[in-house]
């Protein structure tokens, strides 16, 4: 049996896709087939070229990839039960980890398994065995005794989606960062992983949630999920009347917590402006090389703290499940998929998700989904 992957030879594209021998799953491992996958904007990233040299591409090309959804094909030997203990079967949709922790090192055993240095230590090029390593193709390999999940059939593939990466990405940001009960957030950047963060807030209890993007379309989408207020950077061009309009909304305080979801580190001194005396900055968005001119004395004088994120531990995937199944019917939460595209189509579904170069409105695509 034979299966599609597509992977990256050169930054910019275009795509290829090539056939593979489908493998047979070793004892402990599933073979899935993918119902759909995400264009993440770390995926961007790494199509732009932007993560270089921390993340290079891998001799014969890189699978692309790692938002999705799918359903099991075939279990490997001694797998009866998900994650949970939910009996598995062939046919059952699954989420899952799309990193691995190895389990054994000091950072894992210090219970950060998401900052694991060992966890994308293998290759990603679809020439090495078992092929199937990203979420666009036929099928995805889930290595052995990995986490996975069952999930319910009220929630679509759509919705499930963005489940394994920007979902659960911002429910464990903020669990650490301790958001409470009547805080106020500021959420700069309102695309995937901004959305999602805004919601997530909004349920555990934030009082003010004020969203920063440059486009009309998104802020709008942005009060849809639980945004108390909206900067726009058309309206506000300068960092001084966004920040001071942050801080008339905070009564001159300034934010508890402020989250960069926008992925360029030019946003970051312009939000430690915005946090109040002892507040928490969430760090998600810059997982690409790049520097930023910080003035050191705003930590120390203003008792704030920066912590960065990356991933996030397995058990927070059954809480992303249920906060979906909780509130798939209180917010628009199939509008964060805004466009499907085919397999043979993964370039058109690049150029369009890529808002930075592309003519036109870039309201027009909020995230991309791309179904075999």
């Amino acid at each position: 049996m034979k299966g599609r992957v597509v992977f990256l030879r050169k930054y910019f594209g275009p795509f290829e896709i090539r056939e593979y021998d489908v493998p047979d799953p070793e004892p402990g491992a599933i073979l899935i087939r993918i119902l759909s996958g995400g264009v993440c904007g770390s995926d961007l990233h790494v199509w732009r070229g932007e993560q270089e040299p921390r993340l290079s591409l891998d001799a014969g090309g890189r699978c692309m990839g790692h938002e999705m959804v799918g359903r099991v094909e075939k279990l490997g030997e001694g797998i009866s039960a998900d994650s949970l203990g939910a009996p598995l079967e062939e046919g059952d949709r699954v989420t899952y980890c799309y990193f691995f922790p190895c389990n054994r090192c000091p950072t894992c055993l210090e219970g950060l398994r998401p900052a694991c240095p060992n966890r994308f230590h293998a290759s990603r090029s679809p020439e090495v065995w078992p092929h199937f390593k990203g979420a666009y193709g036929d099928y995805y390999y889930l290595k052995p005794n990995h986490f996975v999940f069952k999930v319910p059939d009220t929630l679509s593939d759509q919705i499930l989606t963005p489940l394994n990466c920007a979902l659960s990405q911002v429910i464990y940001g903020l669990e650490r960062v301790r958001l409470r009960v009547g805080d106020s957030v500021v959420i700069q950047g309102a695309g995937g992983l901004g959305l999602n963060a805004t919601t997530v807030a909004k349920e555990m209890g934030a009082a003010q949630i004020i969203v920063v993007d440059q486009h009309p379309g998104r802020l709008k989408l942005a009060v849809e999920f639980g945004a108390t207020h909206t900067v726009s950077l058309q309206d506000h061009k300068t960092v001084k009347e966004r920040v001071d309009l942050v801080k008339d909304l905070t009564g001159t305080r300034g934010a508890d917590i402020v989250c960069d979801f926008v992925g360029y580190p030019q946003v970051i001194p312009e939000g430690l402006e915005m946090l109040k005396s002892g507040g928490t900055y969430l760090e998600i968005g810059n997982i690409s090389p790049g520097e930023v001119k910080l003035d050191a004395s705003t930590f120390a004088m203003g008792f704030k703290q920066i912590q960065g994120i990356v991933h996030y531990d397995p058990s927070v995937i059954p809480k992303a499940i249920s906060f979906l199944q909780k509130n798939v019917h209180k917010y628009p939460l199939d509008k964060i998929i805004s466009h499907t595209y085919k397999l043979e189509e993964v370039d058109e579904a690049f150029e369009q998700a890529e808002w930075q170069r592309r003519e036109g409105d870039p309201t027009k695509v909020t995230r991309a989904c791309i179904v075999p």
